[in-house]
């Protein structure tokens, strides 16, 4: 397989697992007499049926939501995905039901009237279209129970088989803390007394001897700028040898190694040897960038969530003109939101409060953190649905001890879900009755 085939089936794979993770499910074949003239059993799972004709729209539409030009597998790898697909579906309806998860009829009503609001049409004409397409009203209630059985399950599930210790927080908060030092700015002064490499014993013990001269005079109390304009060689010395802010990435390990446990204002208490020569370092400021302080981000967004109905693709291009009625002030975010996202934060105009890192899927915070605050993103995928976010403020938060092992907590669970939801579907498949059957002849 190609680089771009395997990108490509990873996408695929996304969009399928999508489409079950937020999707009422269309078309579950719970008796034979669901079949249509001419369609056969592709594969009986547990109690359930996958028929011939459902793994052919499911690809119809994967292929639908590449879009044209995509590069793509074979059709038969494409008609196997398919078909994985609808089993792994098959397969969590069963384990939900018997789980004996119960979803009253009043969340169904509403998630009913969400998929008709996200239709941009009445429930009346969400009725009907139903008819026209053939499909069953009760039994269109009853795919919305399973998916939000599906939904409460994996959630339970997947979350519950992530176990995170005290040693992995440790780990991770010592990994952040170390990225963090890279990237605090540093402001250093020095006096520099050069030292050539070849130099002999005796021209070394001289530059020593100077060196430690000026750090004396520093000691007893005579400003480290006049010393360093005086004695110091570097072409830092008329400005008191004071190097400005600079990453600690940007710095030599030995200066950052030395200055570590100082306060602005002290300054080494021996001189330093490096290839250059002898040092006298001061610090002048630290900024603070450690794993303590996090940048928090307030967002809103307004989601959709994909559907039969309505697929990724379709969903993006309705984000897009809502984007563009909100860039030109047609219509305000706020309004957008109350009317058709399809989350809790509807109500307060889609704002979902202060977020800190991890507390976000990947997809979602990695398009937030590219946004200016005031900016609108392009539409962004998630396993929730598909994304239209505006960044409100930012602001840099010091956390307390217990926060600050919450937010690893948190970066870790989301690292972790994907793998333990991959773990977790190949299990429950190995547990079910899979039969195949081959196509009439």
């Amino acid at each position: 397989m190609t680089e771009p085939q395997s990108r490509w089936l990873k996408a695929a794979r996304a969009t399928l697992a999508a489409a079950l993770a937020t999707a009422a499910l269309s078309a579950t074949a719970q008796a034979r007499n669901d079949l249509r003239p001419g369609d056969y059993i592709a594969v009986i799972v547990n109690q359930e049926l996958v028929t011939a004709g459902e793994v052919e729209r499911r690809l119809e539409r994967v292929l639908a939501d590449a879009g044209r030009g995509a590069k793509l597998p074979p059709q038969a790898e494409l008609r196997k995905l398919a078909l994985d697909a609808l089993i792994d579906e098959r397969v969590m309806i069963t384990t939900a039901r018997e789980s004996g998860m119960r979803v009253d009829e009043p969340e169904i009503d509403r998630a009913v009237q969400s998929i008709a609001a996200q239709n941009q049409i009445t429930l009346d004409a969400l009725r009907e279209r139903l008819r026209t397409e053939g499909t069953d009203y009760g039994r269109f209630r009853s795919n919305v129970r399973d998916q939000i059985m599906i939904e409460r399950l994996r959630e339970r599930e997947v979350y519950g088989r992530i176990k995170i210790s005290d040693e992995d927080i440790d780990r991770l908060i010592e990994q952040q803390q170390s990225t963090a030092n890279a990237q605090a700015e540093t402001n250093l002064a020095q006096i520099l007394v050069t030292v050539a490499e070849d130099a002999d014993a005796a021209t070394v013990a001289a530059r020593r001897a100077l060196i430690d001269a000026a750090l004396a005079r520093v000691l007893k109390g005579e400003p480290f700028e006049t010393v360093a304009r005086e004695v110091s060689e570097d072409g830092n010395r008329q400005a008191g040898g004071v190097i400005g802010l600079r990453p600690a990435a940007r710095l030599p390990d030995v200066f950052v190694e030395a200055t570590k446990a100082l306060k602005p204002g002290e300054v080494t208490a021996q001189p330093l040897r490096t290839g250059a020569g002898f040092h006298i370092l001061k610090l002048v400021e630290r900024k603070q960038a450690g794993a303590g302080h996090i940048k928090q981000t307030r967002a809103r967004h307004v989601l959709l969530r994909t559907s039969p109905q309505l697929s990724a693709e379709v969903a993006a291009r309705r984000l897009a003109e809502y984007r563009k009625l909100i860039e030109t002030g047609t219509r305000s975010f706020e309004d957008i939101a109350r009317q058709y996202s399809e989350d809790g934060s509807a109500a307060a105009g889609g704002d979902l409060g202060w977020s800190s890192p991890g507390v976000m899927v990947p997809e979602f915070e990695n398009a937030m953190n590219e946004v200016a605050v005031g900016g609108l993103s392009a539409p962004v995928v998630s396993r929730f649905g598909v994304h239209l976010i505006q960044v409100l403020e930012r602001r840099d938060v010091a956390l307390d001890t217990k926060q600050l092992r919450e937010q690893a907590r948190n970066v870790l669970r989301e690292q972790r879900f994907e793998q333990a939801y991959l773990d977790w579907t190949k299990e429950l498949r190995s547990r079910a009755y899979l039969e195949y059957r081959e196509p009439p002849q």
